[in-house]
């Protein structure tokens, strides 16, 4: 899958990040639309990232993964953003 962010960069999941991290942002992405608050939503992150793949423990983020999970913060104040109206 191709990630685009707000400001133009494009990731490869494939090839950007690690199983691991793939897997976690397939949770993530989930939480993005669920999450009723960023706040929420960053501590759903934190879970995950600590307890990593399969419970593996906790996962080393790189800079792809950050700055998707970077991506994924800001559509979550947006659609809330948005709900409010």
């Amino acid at each position: 899958m191709i990630i685009t962010t707000r400001d133009g960069k494009s990731f490869d999941t494939d090839t950007d990040l690690t199983a691991p991290e793939r897997h976690i942002l397939q949770k993530l992405i989930i939480w993005q639309l669920f999450a009723s608050s960023v706040d929420q939503f960053r501590e759903k992150e934190k879970e995950a990232m600590f307890r990593g793949w399969n419970n593996s423990g906790p996962i080393k983020t790189s800079e792809a993964m950050r700055a998707i999970l970077a991506e994924l913060e800001d559509k979550v104040a947006l659609r809330l953003n948005d709900d409010m109206k």
